[in-house]
């Protein structure tokens, strides 16, 4: 029998989101991989081995085992798009579209993203990165292990870069694991309203080749060749992030695959010229790309993103059948953002069904930020999306999982359960996994464990 750090046996449902090494597509979706009488072994921060549990541990022994009886264990969730680094907040104009006001309309008035933009050059980075910890907090409570977050509330190379190191200090002493995100295209800063080519021009030949050169010194380039974990099965002690006596497991893609550029392509955004600059200078000096496409008006965007191969394109809420379409036969992972839609009132949803239908790999995200989409918990935006967007339990948990994964470049290393890959796994406190969307509000992480480690529990 071989010896390993970690076995995880008896639960009712393994929910494995196996898939071969590709994002999930179409029918695919629909099947969560669920192994009853499930276990899992863990050696080196890594799975050794998922299957029955008499297999298991028929195969491997451990000093450590976690019963699991009556209990789901699942991969941990990756949320592939947040912008949950930033200062100050937006209540006030909560209450403005409460009474009415449109995001677009907010925007115009000056307020939505460059209203943050003002409270996050004045703070310092270790402010920015005290107030972002307790939001990781929550997610990490929630379910969240892996997680994409986007600078772009600085407009400024400045600032832009200060949210680059608080993203990196973020991801040096927090237990989730972060892939960064370059978004100075977020919005046009004050300081440029009417000269919009122009600040298209110092992201392209300023700020893109500073990122560029921050990333290659910075520890998300290295961690490509980074140590690998010990075995270390047991729980840590102190506060819920323990300070990092988790290892960030070695990476074995591209060491580009950790940093994306990003554009905002909408109305009192980026026009599609623009956005067509920013992708093309990006893509060429080594960034891989992400875009905000279709969120309140189609540009045109989504397609030319696909066409340049984008790793993900997001919102897609006004995506025409077309592109749909275009979608579908590429590898592009379309994230659709449901707790916008829910947190601004709206009616409207992306038409992730539709999607699917038609061979997407979609993926669901919280789109965590302080204007439209204040939501920490991907369980909850699971509940909206099978509610408002037709998605069963199992894609939805697909599209938080595996697909989310390959929505930040990191399909190959975690979001399922297989032999390989990271040993991320939450145990959650139901035998059914499909309760987590159904029984919204209630948070049922029973037990984290990431990178092999057991480090804490859910509130």
């Amino acid at each position: 029998m071989k010896n390993v750090g970690l076995i995880v046996k008896n639960a009712a449902q393994l929910v494995t989101c196996q898939s071969n090494g590709m994002p999930k597509k179409g029918r695919a979706m629909m099947d969560p991989g669920i192994i009853e009488d499930g276990a899992v072994a863990v050696s080196n921060g890594k799975i050794a081995g998922v299957g029955k549990t008499a297999e298991i541990v028929g195969e491997f022994r451990s000093e450590t085992v976690i019963n699991a009886k009556n209990q789901v264990v699942c991969p941990g969730f990756v949320d592939s798009h947040t912008h949950i680094v930033f200062g100050g907040d937006r209540l006030d104009e909560f209450e403005l579209r409460v009474k009415g006001a449109s995001y677009l309309e907010i925007m115009e008035a000056g307020g939505g993203i460059v209203s943050t933009v003002s409270r996050t050059r004045e703070a310092s980075v270790d402010q920015l990165v005290s107030s972002a910890a307790r939001r990781l907090d929550t997610m990490l409570e929630l379910g969240t292990t892996t997680v994409e977050i986007k600078t772009g509330y600085g407009l400024d190379l400045k600032t832009e870069l200060k949210m680059l190191e608080a993203i990196a200090e973020l991801d040096k002493t927090h237990e989730i694991e972060i892939i960064p995100t370059f978004l100075a295209a977020h919005a046009i800063p004050s300081e440029w309203k009417g000269n919009e080519d122009e600040y298209t021009d110092l992201i392209c030949h300023e700020m893109i080749p500073a990122a560029w050169d921050w990333y290659q010194n910075s520890h998300f380039y290295t961690r490509a060749d980074g140590d690998t974990t010990e075995d270390q099965p047991g729980p840590t002690t102190g506060s819920t992030p323990a300070a990092k006596s988790v290892n960030k497991t070695s990476n074995t893609q591209d060491p580009a695959r950790n940093f994306f550029i990003d554009v905002f392509c909408e109305q009192n955004a980026f026009n599609l010229n623009q956005a067509k600059q920013v992708i093309d200078t990006a893509s060429a000096t080594g960034f891989k790309v992400k875009a905000h496409v279709d969120e309140f008006t189609n540009l045109g965007c989504g397609s030319y993103a696909i066409q340049r191969g984008a790793t993900s394109i997001d919102h897609l809420d006004e995506t025409s059948d077309e592109e749909i379409e275009l979608l579908a036969g590429s590898n592009t992972i379309g994230i659709v953002t449901p707790a916008v839609n829910f947190n601004l009132g709206s009616k409207e949803f992306a038409p992730a069904r539709k999607m699917i239908d038609r061979g997407c790999a979609i993926a669901l995200s919280t789109d965590y930020n302080p204007g439209s989409a204040p939501c920490p918990s991907l369980p909850l935006t699971m509940a909206i999306a099978c509610r408002y967007q037709r998605l069963l339990p199992g894609e939805a948990f697909n599209a938080v999982t595996i697909n989310a994964a390959f929505a930040v470049g990191a399909g190959k290393s975690s979001g399922s359960l297989e032999a390989g890959k990271q040993a991320d796994l939450l145990i959650l406190d139901t035998d059914d996994y499909r309760q987590t969307a159904y029984e919204f509000g209630r948070n049922f992480v029973a037990t984290r464990i990431k990178n092999g480690i057991v480090t804490g529990v859910g509130s």
